[in-house]
């Protein structure tokens, strides 16, 4: 199941969103310019290596407090391949605006930046003896999607399923994505992707969308 548009409408210019695209999709030209040899090694230093950060925590020699925690938010701006950002920035573009629209651009470059910390947490507290690199936003776009699911559930979005296109529910399109993370956990770890981290990140997000306020005077339905 593949979104392609929604049609939640959006009462603001989601700049931040906008922001993060840009910038997602500039960090990975840099990357194409720098080689793949050398994106293995940004990758270990600048993503999240579960062990690395635990051993930094607990104080290993060599290591700093810096060293565990700026991987966390420097990995959400890093991508494997062009179909691993051009998957992470539809999902992001489909569904970030709305959200965005709803808090606010600073509360939401925060609300951003903490789902991507709790998916990452989750992921390292499943895998604390993990010596592979994550890299990826698709955390912290699982906290956006997550905050989606509870504000508009019943919006529609416009999703590719292989055989046909069709307008579904929100909730059944993330639901549907949610789900499949869950069933599917072991197998799709063992593909190399971080699904605790997806999990992690969408549950965070709709449970701090109920925490976080509405910003103020949003136009909506035609009034103020």
């Amino acid at each position: 199941m593949i979104p392609l548009r929604d049609d939640q409408p959006s009462f603001s210019t989601p700049f931040i969103n906008y922001f993060l695209i840009i910038l997602n999709v500039i960090v990975f030209l840099w990357e194409l310019s720098i080689g793949h040899r050398a994106l293995a090694g940004v990758a270990y230093e600048f993503g999240v290596v579960p062990h690395k950060i635990v051993a930094a925590l607990s104080g290993a020699p060599y290591q700093s407090a810096t060293s565990a925690i700026l991987p966390i938010f420097t990995s959400m701006f890093l991508h494997g391949s062009f179909f691993h950002l051009a998957g992470n920035m539809l999902y992001l573009w489909i569904f970030g605006d709305n959200v965005e629209d709803y808090l606010g651009h600073f509360s939401y470059l925060v609300f951003y930046f903490i789902s991507g910390l709790a998916a990452a947490l989750t992921h390292i507290l499943l895998n604390l003896n993990s010596d592979m690199p994550t890299i990826g936003a698709s955390g912290a776009i699982a906290g956006v999607l997550g905050a989606y699911f509870i504000l508009y559930p019943r919006a529609r979005v416009l999703t590719w399923l292989f055989i046909f296109v069709a307008w579904l529910p929100a909730w059944l399109t993330l639901g549907a994505w949610f789900l499949y993370q869950f069933t599917n956990v072991t197998a799709i770890a063992q593909s190399g992707v971080a699904v605790w981290a997806h999990l992690g990140g969408f549950a965070a997000g709709a449970i701090m969308i109920k925490v976080f306020p509405e910003r103020s005077h949003r136009y909506r339905y035609g009034t103020w």
